[in-house]
């Protein structure tokens, strides 16, 4: 059973930094794609930014220029570097991973950002 486990968040002021990790528990090259979705109070769950297993990545226009997600396959662990962050960021992210065809998603439990104004 694939287990994802986030890390990272916290309370951090406008203009700040953040950098999340999810570390996966077996190796993360059987994964298609690996992505970054984020769930603001009240609101659904949205793609923040998406890496394939070739390294090709995708970003949500918000989080353009800002963000930048990464992976690293020897330590199984896929990463989102937060810069520049705003208070519209304020949301629980998740972690996940896609395998096989049809793709069968796996999710981790989230971690919470707050940016402060």
């Amino acid at each position: 059973q694939v287990q994802l486990v986030e890390s990272g968040g916290g309370l951090v002021q406008a203009g700040g930094s953040l950098r999340l990790s999810c570390a996966a528990s077996g190796s993360i090259f059987s994964f298609n794609a690996m992505g970054w979705y984020r769930q603001a109070p009240g609101k659904q769950r949205v793609l923040v930014a998406v890496i394939s297993s070739g390294g090709i990545t995708n970003y949500v226009d918000s989080v353009k220029g800002r963000f930048t997600i990464s992976r690293d396959n020897a330590n199984n662990t896929m990463y989102l570097q937060m810069n520049s962050l705003k208070p519209e960021d304020t949301a629980v992210y998740y972690c996940n991973a896609k395998r096989g065809i049809p793709p069968m998603n796996y999710w981790g439990k989230g971690t919470l950002v707050t940016v402060s104004s």
